[in-house]
């Protein structure tokens, strides 16, 4: 009660103060008046809320690329969104009537009430992402729809199009772009140049997306760069298309998770995905999740998960989730955030606390082993050692050492350049079979992502024979094979290789022989099969290759000893048919056909026309009382079979082409005789032997080698057997030149 005479006094102090300085009474400090803001403005300031980095900007984008029904989107990336943004996909594109209003804020396809929202399955609703875009950067949009025969192009600003669209060749679909991003907003742009650049950001949504959206392929690279950071192509096993984004050793320490709920008093949801085990490993957790399959953040699943992990494994390991989470719509609300990174769930915590329990569960489980990776130091290794110390003496002379490399020590050829093989130097003719170009893609992500399956049957002789390819194992041939670039066939059994500086001659037929055993050994009892278009008789096959073998005997006695050789062996077979299928996927069925056999490699079929060979070598060579030798010696019967030797069919390139020329004897082939013209030549026949080799020799490079870098462990016989030949060397290439 005593503080309030004071009061006054205060007052009056006040204002002589205010007096004494000559600042206008308090009473002119009226309230500002409130302005309506100018609309572009307005524009602006949401634009900022909805673009707050470029990464939004490429999340927007894709989100309309997957609404749009596409299967193939295509980022590229220049300076970290800031200077270039383009988003391509082939999706169903946008007609030319909507093009004028088509970066007008709130126009959209997605919906047209609000009551929509709550049904709503798009990713897209709201029609500012584009607007957006348009006030804070440079956008053009090409875009071509189904039936017309060019597609059109405009450019936007500020939410208008600038002018009509322009008629201009397209591909299927739709590509934005957007470039200067931020140009006008001098703080946000100087923010983001003096931050980390947003590529890595733009990486990992990509990769998120890709894991998820398994239909579609994605490709994600900086401008001017010749390969994708990531490259993912359409998968129907979600475990694939984690192991070809993140990489084997995520993958192979992933197990499954799904959890439903179907009580509508409680819950209804239902959730599948992949978790990490106790042998992963990681600095920061990597928690993807979609919701509806949208790509969204829950801070409060993602401790709830924290929260398991840290109390299950050991060192609070950070884990690998991926979860995707299926609610009716109606159970969502999605517009709860500008950007649309977090949604609202109804019976959120019923739900986290369902997901928290089945993760654990499967944790415990999990926990009952762990696998250590045994790493084997490399004796070269304690070169490096040396370095380190050397440079810590003097930093500056090692940084001036790393980057100048001695001329002679210089590698000429990438593995990842084509222009270091020997077709960059060949002219060939164009191939008829175009099919073999247009999947070489596919092939090779085929063959990156395929490992050896880890699961193999629990039988002691196959273990055996697999921990004998292990300890045989050479260390020199190994790196040399894992870190090879193919050139081009030297002759029709030999390859060149280069490896480092050397140049190497590699038998082509020893080496697929070999990799298709160790493939058989690690592949046993879980093959595909290859299933033949018509089934095979066994006695047939079996006769075809009597034949062969005693191709000058023409008495009957032979004859009939051979069909008693067939029959017994054909009795044999059938008799260990179940054997054959169950472990090799052989397939002979009651009747004595052969239907089916296994696949060894992805994407390669043997010769068929060494069938015969390969079933009387079942019937004659198998040890079948012997378990450990009998599963060997049926693995190595495989392995000849599917080893790439030479086609029956000599070689139509060189001297082989005078075999294919009509009324061709042995004297006119050793040139005797030979009055035929060019033209007169067995077509047919040719080209049957023209698809052959060359169809080897593209199994050899696209196949056989990637497939050798991956799986093969040479042997140590291969060090002296003649498999691999040093022809040459470029430190002893450079001192011949030197002395020249």
């Amino acid at each position: 009660m005593e503080a309030q005479p004071e009061l006054p006094s205060t007052e009056v102090d006040t204002e002589m103060e205010v007096e004494d300085d000559q600042i206008p009474p308090s009473n002119s400090k009226d309230p500002p008046p409130i302005l309506r803001l100018d609309q572009s403005v307005v524009n602006r300031i949401a634009a900022g809320e909805v673009i707050q980095r470029p990464v939004s900007a490429v999340k927007e984008l894709v989100e309309n690329s997957l609404d749009a029904g596409s299967t193939s989107i295509s980022v590229v990336v220049k300076d970290g969104g800031l200077k270039l943004i383009q988003v391509s996909d082939d999706g169903h594109g946008i007609r030319k009537e909507d093009m004028p209003i088509l970066c007008e804020r709130h126009t959209t396809s997605k919906l047209s009430k609000f009551e929509d929202l709550q049904s709503i399955k798009s990713m897209g609703f709201r029609g500012e992402a584009l607007a957006s875009m348009t006030y804070v950067g440079h956008v053009t949009v090409t875009t071509i729809t189904t039936g017309q025969l060019h597609g059109y192009r405009a450019t936007y600003r500020d939410g208008v199009m600038e002018d009509e669209p322009k008629a201009c060749a397209a591909v299927k679909g739709t590509q934005i772009m957007i470039e200067n991003l931020f140009y006008n907003m001098a703080a946000r742009r100087k923010t983001l140049q003096n931050s980390a650049d947003d590529y890595p950001k733009i990486v990992d949504l990509i990769s998120r997306f890709a894991i998820h959206h398994t239909d579609v392929s994605f490709s994600c690279r900086k401008h001017g760069a010749a390969r994708a950071d990531v490259h993912s192509v359409a998968t129907p096993s979600r475990l694939d298309a984690i192991r070809s984004v993140y990489g084997v050793s995520v993958a192979r320490n992933l197990v499954k998770i799904d959890v439903s709920d179907n009580d509508p008093s409680n819950s209804v949801f239902e959730m599948d995905g992949f978790i990490s085990n106790a042998n992963y490993i990681a600095k920061k957790i990597t928690m993807v999740l979609f919701i509806n399959d949208r790509l969204v953040d829950c801070g409060a699943l993602k401790r709830a998960i924290e929260i398991v992990y840290g109390a299950t494994l050991p060192k609070a390991s950070k884990p690998f989730v991926y979860m995707s989470i299926t609610l009716p719509p109606e159970h969502v609300d999605v517009n709860v955030h500008p950007t649309k990174r977090e949604v609202s769930l109804l019976n959120q915590e019923v739900i986290i606390e369902k997901i928290q329990s089945v993760v654990e569960l499967k944790l415990r489980s999990s926990n009952e082993s762990r696998i250590f990776q045994e790493q084997t130091m490399d004796p070269s290794s304690s070169s490096p050692l040396a370095t380190n110390q050397d440079s810590q003496k003097d930093p500056s002379k090692s940084v001036i050492k790393s980057q100048k490399t001695p001329v002679h020590k210089m590698i000429r050829t990438d593995s990842l350049d084509p222009a270091g093989r020997l077709h960059a130097y060949l002219q060939i003719k164009p191939s008829n079979n175009t099919e073999r170009s247009s999947c070489l893609t596919s092939v090779r992500s085929s063959i990156r992502q395929r490992r050896n399956p880890k699961e193999t049957a629990d039988l002691t002789s196959i273990q055996e024979l697999i921990n004998e390819i292990d300890s045989t194992c050479h260390s020199g041939l190994l790196d040399t094979v894992r870190g090879c670039t193919y050139i081009g066939m030297a002759d029709d059994v030999f390859a060149l290789l280069q490896h480092n500086t050397h140049l190497y001659l590699a038998n082509v037929i020893n080496l697929s022989k070999e990799l298709m055993y160790q493939q058989v050994l690690r592949r046993f009892a879980h093959f595909n099969a290859i299933q033949l278009s018509e089934p095979a008789p066994l006695s047939e096959l079996l006769m075809l290759a009597l034949k062969e073998e005693d191709v000058a005997a023409d008495d009957n006695e032979n004859d009939d000893l051979k069909e008693k050789i067939a029959d017994m062996n054909t009795s044999l077979l059938k008799q260990k048919a179940e054997m054959l299928e169950e472990y090799f996927s052989i397939y002979i069925d009651s009747n004595g056909n052969l239907s089916r056999l296994p696949v060894i490699l992805d994407q390669y079929t043997p010769d068929m026309d060494r069938v015969p060979e390969f079933v009387l070598c079942l019937g004659n060579d198998i040890d079948w009382e012997d378990e450990k030798n009998c599963f060997q010696s049926i693995s190595a019967a495989l392995a000849n079979f599917y080893a790439m030797h030479t086609p029956l069919l000599p070689n139509p390139s060189g001297d082989g082409s005078q075999f294919y020329k009509k009324g061709t004897s042995s004297s006119s082939i050793n040139g005797q005789g030979n009055d035929t013209t060019e033209d007169e030549y067995e077509n047919d026949l040719l080209s049957e032997a023209e698809n052959a080799w060359a169809q080897r020799e593209w199994s050899i490079q696209h196949v056989l080698f990637p497939s050798l870098r991956l799986f093969f462990k040479p042997p140590n016989a291969m060090a002296t057997n003649g498999t691999f030949v040093q022809v040459a060397s470029l430190e002893k290439l450079y001192r011949i030149f030197e002395r020249c």
